[in-house]
C-alpha cells in the first residue's frame, strides 16, 4: 500500500473539495458523448462477428468497416479511416497532409510552429528525405499572436496561397499556448474559408477527442486526425490512428497509406477488431477520468506553488495539463512519482533521453499498459527551461490521484 504523510492527504482532499463542480461538468460530457457512440453501435447493429480478424490482404473485413463508418458518424463526418497500422499520431498526420498536399501546394501552418515531430516530417527545417518539402511543397508558419492563433495573419497566409492546406493545431504541444476550443477552430475556419476556400483544413486532433460535446469536423474542418493510443482508443486500443472527414480526402489519405489502386482495401486487422471497438466505447468515460487527473494535479501543484496551465477550474478543450517547475530538480521529483505510482514499471527512475525527432533531451513517465499511450496516466518534459511537464491521462480517476499525490509528496521531501 502506498503511505502518505497527514499533509499530503489534507492536500489532496482542499484540492478535490475545491473541483466538485468541474467533475459534475465533466461528468455531464461524458454521459452525452457516450449516448452518441452507444447510438453509433446501434445503427451499425454492432455483433460478435464485428471482433472477429482478417490477415493475409485483410480483404472483406467487416469489423474494420463498420468501425470506420462508426467513427464517422460519431465525429460526424462523411466517412474515416480507422487503422492498426498506423504506428503513432504522426504518422497519420503525415498522411493526412500527403493525402490532401500535391507537389507546388503550399501548407500553411496557422497555429504556429507545429509539433516538434512534424517539423521533419513537413521539412520546415530541411528537406528530409521523405518530407513534404523534399516531395515539392512549401510551408508557410503562422507565429501565434501571444498564445492564441492571429486570425488576421492567417487570413493574409491563406490569401497569398494558390492550392493548398491548412494545418491547425489543437492542442499545445511543448509550446506556450492555449489549446484550441472546437468553437475557436471553428472561428479560425471561418477566417479560412473567407480568405480562400480551395484550401483543405486539417485539424491534428490528439488529446482533444470527446473533451467537449463536438468535434472540430462539425465546425468547418475538413479532416481530423489521432492516435488511438490516445483518446479514442480508450486505454484499451493496442496500437493505430484515425483520420475522419469528407470522403475525398480519406480516399486520398488511404493510397498515401498503401498504394494508389489498392487504398483502404487492404489492412487486415489481425485481432485488434475486438479492443478497437470496445476502446471506442470506453473513450467518452476514460477521457472523463483523465480530465478530472488533469484538474486535480492543477488544484495539487498550484497548492505547492508552482505554475500551472490550465488552472484548476479552467475550461478544458484537452487532457494535457503543464506546470512549470522552474528547475530540473522538482521537475525530475515530480516524474519519478508519476512513474513510482504506476501499475507498470514502477520500480523504474525516469532519466532524460535524446529522443528521436526532439531537439533537447526528454524525460518521461509511463508505467503504461501500452507502451507510449498518454490516455494513461504519463507525463514528459524537455530538459530546457522553464522545465515545463506535460501531464496527460489516467484510466481512471482514482488511480491518477495517487499518482499526482505522490509525485506531490516527493516534492516535499526533496525540499
Amino acid at each position: 500500500m502506498m503511505e502518505f504523510n497527514k499533509k499530503t492527504l489534507a492536500l489532496g482532499e482542499l484540492a478535490q473539495r475545491k473541483l466538485l463542480p468541474q467533475f459534475e461538468k465533466i461528468d455531464e460530457t461524458a454521459l452525452y458523448n457516450t449516448a452518441k457512440v452507444l447510438a453509433a453501435f446501434q445503427k451499425y447493429r454492432v455483433a460478435e462477428g464485428h471482433f472477429a480478424s482478417t490477415t493475409g490482404y485483410g480483404y472483406d473485413d467487416r469489423g474494420r468497416d463498420d468501425l470506420e463508418r462508426i467513427y464517422a458518424d460519431v465525429f460526424g463526418t462523411e466517412d474515416a479511416l480507422v487503422r492498426i497500422g498506423f504506428v503513432n499520431g504522426t504518422h497519420a498526420i503525415g498522411t493526412a497532409l500527403f493525402g490532401a498536399l500535391r507537389p507546388g501546394d503550399t501548407l500553411v501552418c496557422a497555429t504556429g510552429m507545429p509539433y516538434d515531430t512534424m517539423i521533419q516530417v513537413i521539412g520546415i527545417d530541411e528537406a528530409r528525405p521523405g518530407s513534404l518539402k523534399e516531395w515539392g511543397v512549401d510551408c508557410t508558419v503562422v507565429p501565434m499572436a501571444g498564445r492564441e492563433p492571429d486570425a488576421e495573419a492567417v487570413a493574409r497566409a491563406c490569401k497569398a496561397v494558390k492550392s493548398g492546406a491548412v494545418l491547425i493545431q489543437r492542442s499545445r504541444g511543448y509550446a506556450d499556448r492555449i489549446s484550441l476550443s472546437c468553437e475557436q477552430i471553428g472561428a479560425l475556419c471561418s477566417v479560412i474559408r473567407s480568405a480562400n476556400p480551395a484550401l483543405h483544413i486539417v485539424v491534428d486532433n490528439c488529446y482533444g477527442e470527446f473533451v467537449e460535446k463536438t468535434e472540430p469536423t462539425q465546425h468547418g474542418a475538413d479532416l481530423i486526425v489521432g492516435s488511438l493510443i490516445k483518446n479514442p482508443g480508450g486505454g484499451l486500443a493496442p496500437g493505430g490512428a484515425y483520420l475522419a472527414g469528407t470522403h475525398e480526402l480519406i480516399e486520398r489519405a488511404a493510397a498515401r497509406m498503401t498504394v494508389a489502386g489498392i487504398g483502404r482495401e487492404c489492412g487486415a486487422t489481425n485481432g485488434v477488431n475486438r479492443a478497437f471497438y470496445q476502446g471506442f466505447f470506453m473513450a467518452p468515460h476514460t477521457v472523463a477520468q483523465a480530465l478530472k487527473t488533469a484538474h486535480f494535479c492543477a488544484a495539487v501543484m498550484q497548492e505547492l506553488g508552482f505554475q500551472v496551465d490550465p488552472k484548476p477550474c479552467d475550461e478544458r478543450h484537452d487532457i494535457i495539463q503543464t506546470i512549470a517547475f522552474g528547475k530540473p530538480e522538482p521537475l525530475l521529483a515530480f516524474c519519478k512519482g508519476i512513474q513510482s505510482g504506476s501499475p507498470v514499471d514502477s520500480y523504474v527512475t525516469p532519466e532524460p533521453w535524446d529522443m528521436p525527432g526532439y531537439d533537447s533531451q526528454v524525460v518521461m513517465a509511463a508505467g503504461a499498459f501500452i507502451q507510449g499511450a498518454s490516455i494513461e496516466l504519463s507525463c514528459d518534459a524537455p530538459m530546457r527551461e522553464p522545465y515545463t511537464c506535460y501531464l496527460q491521462g489516467g484510466l481512471t480517476f482514482e488511480s491518477g490521484k495517487l499518482g499526482i499525490l505522490l509525485a506531490a509528496q516527493l516534492i516535499q521531501d526533496d525540499n
